[in-house]
């Protein structure tokens, strides 16, 4: 999960990372070997909005956390929810869609 996570957007044997017409494929800002990643934002209109994946061995795998980092100013409450629920479709979704969970 975590070369996924830092090759966003490259063509890979299981795709997941299907963006919108006003999204772009996320640059890798910060990548700790196994640990920590953090994308640039996916979102055009919100370019300042960071994500940050933790990663963490678990007993049947990896626990992944993932905190969306908006530079202020913040977005209200509606435009968070559909931030937050895009990752998790993209990351809770798809891409462990592509692990057979």
């Amino acid at each position: 999960m975590f070369n996924d996570l830092t090759n966003p957007g490259r063509p890979t044997r299981r795709p997941w990372l299907h963006l919108l017409a006003d999204e772009v494929a996320p640059r890798v800002l910060v990548s700790e070997h196994a640990s920590v990643v953090v994308w640039s934002s996916i979102w055009l209109a919100r370019p300042d909005a960071k994500v940050r994946f933790e990663l963490a061995s678990a007993e049947s795998g990896t626990d992944l956390r993932f905190t969306l980092l908006p530079d202020p100013p913040i977005p209200d409450d509606d435009e968070i929810r559909t931030m937050r629920k895009r990752l998790g479709w993209l990351i809770n979704g798809q891409l462990r869609y592509t692990y057979g969970q």
